[in-house]
């Protein structure tokens, strides 16, 4: 009923090349952690018995009516007399299977909102119109990062994610790993989650947000503590120097446009933060919020003209000779 898109994704780090974990299909009844699991099975449970309430209602009608052109008047007025009888049995069982699911539903419900430990990966996500901000915390101020649209976690570690909305109500949900969470501007909320098999996860925001809702989406990527702990540390790096002279004028592109007025590339002069941190966008699979993947021709239309692509987006067209784009696109392929 399922399938798995069996995509290996190479990335590059400043150190070594490894593999990203499979695409997994998005789905809520194939679970890859505990919370979700607890969801899937409590999905299971009520459509079992509303499946089974379902036929046998149909099935009781059916023999009703049957009845009801085969017996005679005498039959019938005896059949009245155990009208009230079946009345009361009906209730009766409506009222133990409305119990049932509400023990199963509690159950369900401790097991994904009862969930930590000391050694959480923690991470705040606030929600922009129409991209995620990815934070992740750290007791050190120096460790801290921040990212966009694609989160890394272990697996086998709880995860806590911290949320807030910059602008209007979004609602984060990564279907294979837990429920949805509402993110309302000036609430603070959280969720814990955890991942028990390598994977990327798509998510995607659930609560009409806006125009470009549809293309706010997100990939959780699930991976070994080593891979996450050397992506970790990658990430926390500036920006290296260019690598060559079309990238080092790529550069210049960058810092004397619009560009380093919205985003932030960690170890240049640009501090904006009206849009997504740049650092290391090229390790990242896709750009615009899941909406492109990330490669020179998708980026160059991005950079030119957003709007053509994801309509009432905070960026503004870019019209650029065809020397400094090519240059621009060298020097973004290097932030890895």
């Amino acid at each position: 009923m399922h399938r798995r898109v069996a995509t290996v994704v190479a990335r590059a780090t400043p150190t070594a090349a490894y593999l990203m974990p499979l695409r997994v299909f998005h789905s809520v009844l194939e679970p890859a952690g505990p919370q979700a699991a607890s969801i899937t099975w409590l999905w299971w449970v009520m459509f079992a018995v509303c499946a089974a309430v379902f036929v046998i209602v149909l099935g009781a009608t059916g023999a009703a009516m049957l009845r009801s052109w085969m017996r005679s008047d005498a039959s019938a007025r005896a059949g009245e007399s155990t009208l009230g009888a079946a009345v009361a049995a009906g209730v009766g069982l409506t009222v133990a299977i409305l119990f049932g699911l509400l023990v199963a539903d509690i159950r369900a419900h401790r097991i994904v909102s009862s969930f930590g430990a000391p050694s959480a990966v923690s991470i705040a996500v606030t929600g922009h119109q129409w991209w995620w901000e990815i934070e992740y915390e750290d007791a050190t101020p120096s460790r801290r990062l921040k990212t966009a649209n694609e989160i890394h976690i272990p697996i086998g570690r709880p995860v806590v994610f911290k949320f807030a909305s910059h602008d209007v109500i979004h609602s984060f949900w990564a279907p294979n790993l837990q429920g949805k969470r509402d993110l309302v501007p000036g609430i603070s909320s959280a969720i814990w989650l955890q991942a028990d098999r390598p994977g990327i996860y798509r998510g995607q925001c659930a609560e009409f947000c806006g125009r470009q809702h549809a293309h706010m989406a997100f990939d959780i990527v699930a991976e070994s503590d080593a891979d996450f702990e050397r992506w970790l540390d990658a990430q926390r790096g500036s920006a290296r120097e260019p690598q060559s002279e079309e990238a080092l004028r790529g550069r210049a592109v960058f810092l004397a446009r619009q560009c380093a007025f919205c985003h932030t590339v960690r170890g240049t002069g640009a501090y904006g933060n009206v849009g997504p941190d740049l650092t290391h966008l090229a390790s990242r699979g896709t750009i615009a919020a899941g909406t492109l993947p990330n490669s020179r021709g998708h980026l160059a239309g991005w950079i030119l003209n957003s709007q053509t692509i994801k309509p009432g987006n905070q960026m503004p067209p870019n019209p650029l000779e065809a020397g400094d784009l090519q240059a621009l696109l060298a020097y973004l392929e290097e932030l890895r």
